[in-house]
């Protein structure tokens, strides 16, 4: 009964947090250097206080733009859900259902446009850290801060060097995220850091050939890997879950 409720209350979390990310998703969906979007694509400023609350943005000609905010919550709400489902009401679990809408928001301004922002990327991994370290403190916990830590170093490093050897096809962003995907992963072990990253580099190998099959890309086409590594990333919360 109780993992009932902690899942309800994580799916409800999930919806709540999933309603504010579409309008923050639109604001971060800008090139590379370029300011957080202010305006619509016609120059309309977007409405609201700080530009910012629930559902897509809006501009002041009434148009909205940005992910379908039914679906960002459902997506939200189902990850929280099931990784409280398997969580066994863990000190990490918290840590989990706090990253997974910063995770969706990555994953769709990624999809938008093929980049993953500093302004979260960067302090993704110095949170994530400082959250799992608070998690190891505390009695019941099921991984180790240490083997996260450590995790975090070995899967960016390994990031970085994917980068200098093919920047063309590896990007920057995705070794900024490197170290949040390690230290989530390696919590529960190296197994699993290895079958996460595993899984979501299959998964996004995938999704381009399921897009070649389908004519709508051809070999050279690049294609945004954050959603794939979050994925990865997810997969392998949800079996050290299971297993630890």
């Amino acid at each position: 009964m109780e993992t009932f409720w902690i899942t309800v209350v994580a799916a409800i979390w999930g919806v709540g947090t999933g309603l504010f990310i579409p309008r923050v998703a639109y604001r971060l969906s800008v090139p590379p250097d370029e300011p957080l979007r202010a305006t619509c694509p016609d120059g309309h400023p977007l409405a609201g206080p700080g530009r910012g609350g629930l559902g897509r943005a809006r501009c002041s000609d009434g148009d909205s733009f940005g992910p379908g905010m039914p679906v960002v919550a459902v997506v939200t709400a189902v990850v929280c859900a099931v990784l409280a489902a398997a969580g066994q009401a863990r000190p990490e679990l918290a840590v989990w259902v706090v990253l997974v809408p910063v995770g969706v928001l990555l994953a769709a301004v990624d999809l938008t446009v093929a980049r993953l922002p500093d302004i979260v990327t960067v302090p993704l991994a110095v949170t994530t850290l400082s959250l799992l370290g608070v998690a190891a403190l505390l009695p019941g916990t099921g991984g180790s801060w240490r083997r996260a830590l450590l995790g975090s170093l070995a899967f960016g490093v390994f990031c970085l060097a994917l980068f200098l050897i093919n920047p063309a096809k590896f990007g920057f962003g995705d070794v900024k995220l490197a170290p949040t995907i390690g230290a989530v992963t390696g919590w529960y072990g190296w197994n699993i850091l290895v079958a996460g990253t595993f899984t979501g580099f299959v998964l996004f190998v995938l999704y381009g050939f399921s897009l070649l099959v389908a004519r709508r890309a051809h070999r050279r086409t690049a294609h945004p890997l954050g959603p794939f590594l979050l994925a990865g990333a997810g997969a392998g919360v949800l079996f050290g879950s299971l297993v630890s």
